[in-house]
């Protein structure tokens, strides 16, 4: 087919435009406006006027009106939580407009996306008006949770057809990793893979191809495995809470489980989901299980929609001693006291490591309990759906997986699951128990084959048929845990692991509980120093955990504090200084690549390094000072330098002291990695990237491009700070502070230790200080600090409740 007027890359598509304002619309838009593209965003023009228009005394010809629904978007942008923007001063990279008079501006878009409400006629009928005025060749895609892609274009052009598919965004669409393309019959080929490469390269997303079919992949097993949830809670008797304990992380899923989930969802949403299955389909056992549960149609009837109406499956009640949360109760549709829900087979599940341990242990510890039961009878029927619909929504059981682990944060797709609990001991039982079983499925396993899955030298292979296929790996990405599988781990402790990455690259992958460091990292930093200094070309520090580090052993530092052993907690921060000097000292490029919650110890053991690639979502920050600290394993003394060096040789200090010590001193953290350049933590040389996934493979690229231009160590600098005079600027603010109530006695006098070894102590203004002086500085506030008691009640705090205490 021809492709005359289509983009050639994903980096060729600068502009693009958005119809529809609403929840998705607006994300979407917001999303393309991370990735640096001109966005256009159009909606309908209102009908009538709000009461304050009529006070300002505009009509409805007003520009302002006529456009009212997207500029109330964008506005809304800057201040959402979660956020939608990686930078709020980006929302003016957003035009907003109406599908009137701004419409013939959709001929200068490079992409046209589609994302009014899910009606099929209402689709049609903006699709046709874009169709009006497009420029041949314009991508074009709809946003559907689950309509026919197909049934919206019919009648249109060919050459638009060629060029439109479904874009499913998952929602929030700056923060899911699933996008599903979902071709047509008459989608080119080579626009479905531009559609895929500007997902994945220009917005990091996860994308999967869908087959045009009833809600895709994701939500048609997603929705069925709630259903199903949803029927056995009530057979096997269980209450909410039962069934979200054993549905949750039990099962590899997030800890919102089932009915938390569904709350969130919507369960008004959740039934639009339901019909557009059942109407849709041609089989009348599916047809069954997706008719509308009683339960659902009564507490829809009711309003109780979930967390958008207040009620769902659960509430938030005040009362006296605060909020608290109360569950349904299925038979009498009455809302009490939540349970905590306990058993040796949930306990079994929590003690076990790893998402597949977890489920054995759920089902194996003692088949005969009534929660095993439950369990086991809604992963049974989960896997058989899946299984028999797998050719009908997707090429491969890959992407399957992949839908569900992007899209739903299953931490196993389905296939992936199966194996974990033993494909051939589990199809035998489903048997038994008179389950049809997808002769695919039985014909794998007369083949010989044990699992979906083959994994040999860091290659994973799935069953398509009753042979295998490579699965395709992510571009740009490399896997930590498929290494350590297929044997490349140079080194290990406890709490981290030394990784060959390839190209004579090792990878510091830190992985104790939170990657909170201790000794058990701090001893693999040094091990990896020595290592890499004598045999590697380079050092990368990153790893796969939920978040980079969110810290230092708070719970060490404590007890030894608590206990007054001085000298171990002295022994302890030095152990931490010097081992991330030996980083930044060490005669190889190192490159730290940190993603999601990277805090107080993940901060400095980034700093050290000659470049930092960021992912876009890093929250980024020195929050010492919420458990009464200051940064003292090099973070304080890092920060000096930051400030000098941002500051004119010669120059005042004290504008760039200023700031960095507000950052610090009010525990402030980046909301994505593009903001870590605002709290002045981001040198020149690093950089963000979009594709989280891709961090580790760009951070090795980073070394080798350092290593290739003669790398050398950084000598030891020579810190210009502002001495008692600029301590005295911080100390003035920090009292104005204090006599207004903006922060307590306890805070001016964390305030004060931090504005000490950030100005240098009581040296003269402008001197130069070295590095060893400052982290002397840092290891006796922290000292100091440790030993008050308000400071160790704020550490006791942060550890009971994970939420600081100001005292």
């Amino acid at each position: 087919m021809s492709t005359k007027g289509l983009p050639k890359t994903a980096a060729s598509i600068r502009s693009a435009a958005v119809i529809g304002s609403g929840v998705m619309g607006a994300g979407i838009a917001a999303h393309l406006a991370n990735a640096g593209m001109r966005v256009l965003l159009l909606d309908v023009v209102p009908r009538q006027l709000t009461a304050e228009e009529e006070r300002q005394g505009l009509t409805l010809a007003d520009a302002k009106v006529r456009s009212r629904l997207a500029l109330a978007a964008v506005a809304r942008m800057a201040k959402a939580q979660p956020a939608q923007l990686y930078d709020a001063a980006w929302s003016t990279r957003i035009k907003a407009g109406n599908l009137e008079d701004d419409l013939a501006a959709l001929g200068d878009a490079d992409w046209i996306i589609e994302a009014v409400v899910e009606r099929l006629d209402v689709k049609r009928e903006v699709l046709a008006a874009i169709a009006s005025v497009r420029r041949p060749g314009t991508l074009v895609s709809t946003n559907t949770s689950g309509l026919s892609a197909g049934a919206m274009v019919a009648g249109l052009s060919e050459e638009f057809r060629r060029h439109f598919a479904a874009t499913h965004f998952f929602n929030p669409p700056r923060y899911m990793k699933l996008v599903e393309i979902v071709p047509t019959a008459s989608t080119d080929p080579a626009v479905a893979g531009l559609l895929k490469e500007v997902c994945e390269k220009r917005l990091g997303k996860g994308v999967v191809i869908a087959k045009d079919t009833p809600n895709f992949i994701a939500n048609r097993i997603g929705s069925y495995g709630m259903l199903v949830t949803l029927e056995d809670t009530l057979a096997f008797g269980l209450t909410v809470e039962e069934a979200d304990a054993l549905t949750g992380p039990a099962m590899g899923r997030p800890k919102t489980a089932t009915f938390r989930m569904l709350d969130l969802v919507g369960l008004d949403t959740l039934l639009h989901v339901v019909d557009n299955v059942r109407e849709r389909s041609e089989d009348a056992a599916e047809r069954a299980v997706f008719a509308r549960p009683p339960v659902l149609e009564k507490l829809v009837a009711a309003g109780r929609l979930g967390e958008k109406s207040g009620a769902g499956f659960y509430r938030k009640v005040k009362g006296a001693g605060g909020s608290v949360i109360e569950s349904l109760n299925l038979g009498t549709m009455e809302y009490g006291a939540q349970r905590a829900i306990s058993s040796p087979i949930i306990d079994a599940s929590k003690s076990a490591k790893g998402a597949a341990a977890k489920v054995r242990a759920l089902l194996r510890t003692d088949p005969s309990d009534r929660y095993a039961k439950f369990a086991w009878s809604t992963i049974k029927r989960t896997l058989l759906y899946s299984a028999a619909q797998l050719h009908a929504i997707a090429d491969s059981i890959a992407d399957v997986d992949r839908a569900m682990r992007w899209g739903f944060n299953w931490e196993l797709g389905p296939f992936e699951l199966w194996d974990a609990i033993g494909l051939r001991e589990s199809v035998a039982r489903m048997k038994a128990e008179g389950e049809d079983v997808p002769a695919w499925v039985s014909e794998l396993l007369e083949a010989g084959h044990e699992s979906f899955y083959k994994e040999a030298d860091n290659i994973r292979s799935y069953a398509a048929g009753v042979s295998y296929k490579l699965e395709e790996r992510e571009s740009d990405s490399i896997s930590l845990t498929g290494l350590k599988a297929s044997g490349r781990t140079i080194l290990a402790t406890s709490g981290a692991s030394l990784i060959d990455i390839g190209d004579d690259v090792a990878c510091l992958e830190f992985h104790s509980p939170n990657n909170a460091i201790g000794g058990d990292i701090l001893s693999a930093i040094r091990l990896s120093a020595a290592e890499v200094a004598s045999n590697w070309r380079g050092l990368v520090i990153a790893n796969e955990g939920r978040n980079f580090c969110v810290g230092a052993n708070l719970m060490l530092l404590l007890m030894e504090a608590q206990n007054g052993e001085w000298d171990e907690v002295e022994d302890i921060i030095r152990y931490f200084q010097s081992s991330m000097l030996q980083l930044k000292r060490l005669e190889r490029p190192v490159v730290a690549a940190p993603h999601r919650m990277t805090l107080g110890g993940g901060v400095e053991a980034c700093l050290p390094a000659d470049r930092i690639i960021y992912s876009p979502e890093t929250y980024f920050g020195l929050v010492e000072t919420g458990v009464g600290l200051i940064p003292a394993g090099g973070g304080s003394k890092e920060a000096a330098a930051l400030a000098a060096s941002r500051t004119v040789a010669g120059g005042d200090l004290q504008p760039q002291l200023n700031a960095m010590f507000e950052t610090i001193a009010l525990a402030k953290a980046s909301s994505s990695g593009f903001e870590v350049s605002k709290l002045g933590f981001m040198r020149p040389q690093d950089t963000v990237i979009m594709r989280q996934d891709a961090r580790i493979a760009e951070a090795k690229r980073a070394v080798l491009e350092l290593d290739r231009a003669g790398y050398a160590a950084p000598a030891e600098q020579a810190i210009r700070v502002a001495g008692r005079e600029g301590k005295a600027v911080l100390k003035v603010g920090v009292q104005a502070m204090r006599l207004s109530g903006h922060i307590s006695e306890h805070d001016e006098l964390i305030a004060g230790k931090l504005g000490h070894v950030l100005a240098g102590g009581d040296v003269r203004a402008g001197a130069e200080v070295s590095e060893p002086y400052l982290l002397d500085l840092e290891c006796e506030a922290f000292l100091s600090l440790c030993g008050e008691r308000k400071t160790q009640e704020r550490m006791s705090h942060m550890l009971r409740t994970g939420k600081p205490l100001r005292n």
